[in-house]
């Protein structure tokens, strides 16, 4: 198994940095990047992504695309323009590129939840911009 590049690290502590700048929120973790030879330009990256009861995600966007799945537990998700919808464990869902996300959180307040992200975008482009209120 190869070890996560360094800015695979830094993405984590980025990205967990700044949900906790927020409110102490859900655990985001890079499974696996890698640049994609079929798709010049472009890399695959598998996000795992845990949510304590009650917890949410802060509103975002991504300008990559993103495919969840969910691994444990209830996550109710909801992108702009579409209902909010609650996805039990096994159910899935689309997200096409610089979808705002609206809603991301764990339906429970009793049993944690966790999601497991893959997204395909550019090297340079960001996995997750907050939304302005």
């Amino acid at each position: 198994m190869k070890a996560l590049p360094l800015f695979a690290a830094a993405l984590v502590f980025t990205l967990s940095a700044s949900a906790m700048a927020h409110d102490p929120s859900e655990k985001v973790t890079v499974l696996q990047e890698q640049l994609l030879k079929n798709a010049p330009g472009k890399k695959a990256m598998m996000i795992e992504v845990d949510y304590k009861p009650g917890q949410s995600s802060i509103a975002h966007k991504h300008e990559g695309t993103a495919m969840a799945y969910v691994l444990d537990g209830e996550v109710i998700s909801q992108v702009k323009g579409e209902k909010a919808i609650t996805y039990k464990k096994g159910q899935f869902w689309y997200e096409p590129a610089g979808s705002e996300h609206l809603v991301s959180k764990n339906a429970s307040s009793t049993k944690p939840a966790k999601l497991l992200v893959f997204m395909v975008l550019a090297p340079d482009e960001q996995v997750l911009i907050p939304l302005e209120n």
